[in-house]
């Protein structure tokens, strides 16, 4: 469940007129799970060229030029 839609509905619950209908909860959104994403990561591949992983991306823009 993502907290800031959770965050946004308790708002919108609190300052909601009397009168009107309370919002709906909202849905719980649906998330890649661990194995999904594996086999992405093993897909990246291609020929000989590969794309770069997340991780070396972060360590790329963080290292200092």
């Amino acid at each position: 469940m993502d907290h800031l839609a959770v965050a946004n509905w308790m708002f919108a619950t609190v300052h909601r007129d009397e009168d009107t209908e309370p919002a709906a909860y909202p849905e719980a959104v649906p998330r890649p799970s661990r194995a999904e994403t594996e086999a992405v990561e093993t897909q990246r591949v291609v020929g000989e060229e590969r794309s770069a992983t997340p991780a070396e991306i972060v360590a790329f823009l963080s290292s200092p030029m």
